[in-house]
């Protein structure tokens, strides 16, 4: 590469990997002749290692669930700095340790979530790991929001009493079994909610008691 080309980009300011992106070349290729030249990478004193870290400082780090990245700014040192004295402690940061079980296949894997501390995290159909029990809880908020915009289209009561008090004691009845596609219960309106709605079509909404007594065969509803 030509000593004047790099001269100029790092006058300028820019990075190996700015100029490997300008010239069409791996920032490594470009270190090699910014070397073989004689001239100094801009930045370069930033990533420079600037001394160790305690081992017992680094663990806390780790373990409040920090990247590579927030545990070089929150201590001062650069990446590089960092990921070296990981190794040499035999530790790993939770990104390092998604990417080896990623890597590996792995289904689950403990890690710390922000929300539930160190918990169990599960690999998802999309790639990477989500915190299961955020998982469940969305769900169950999303399950919560359909059935609510199903019992109010529904007429928002049962269609006998009148019951309305408590949203979890309604209750979808199919009029015809026959066309039952499945039950609009717990896990039912968990399916999209355009499913659900057409679920919901087949049905009447009953409190848990009228439709005990509709099943019981006690009132006949039509």
């Amino acid at each position: 590469m030509d000593r004047a080309l790099l001269e100029g980009c790092l006058a300028e300011g820019m990075s190996l990997a700015e100029i490997g992106r300008r010239v069409g070349r791996h920032e490594s290729t470009v270190a090699h002749w910014v070397e073989k030249h004689g001239l100094q990478a801009a930045h370069r004193d930033k990533h420079v290692a600037k001394g160790g870290i305690a081992r017992d400082e680094l663990a806390k780090l780790v373990e409040a669930g920090l990247s590579s990245g927030q545990i070089a700014a929150s201590i001062g040192l650069s990446k590089t700095t960092v990921r070296h004295w990981l190794r040499e402690y035999g530790l790993s940061t939770q990104w390092a340790a998604r990417r080896t079980a990623s890597r590996g296949g792995e289904k689950q894997l403990k890690l710390r979530c922000p929300r539930h501390g160190v918990t169990t995290f599960k690999l998802r159909t999309t790639g990477g790991y989500r915190c299961a029990r955020c998982r469940s809880e969305a769900v169950a908020r999303r399950r919560r929001r359909v059935k609510s915009v199903l019992v109010e289209e529904a007429g928002g009561s049962c269609r006998l009493c009148g019951y309305s008090r408590c949203i979890s004691a309604l209750e979808f009845h199919h009029l015809d079994p026959a066309e039952k596609s499945f039950a609009l219960s717990h896990r039912g309106v968990a399916r999209s909610l355009a499913k659900a709605r057409a679920e919901a079509s087949k049905c009447i909404l009953l409190c848990a008691n009228c439709h005990a007594e509709v099943e019981a065969g006690m009132i006949v509803v039509a």
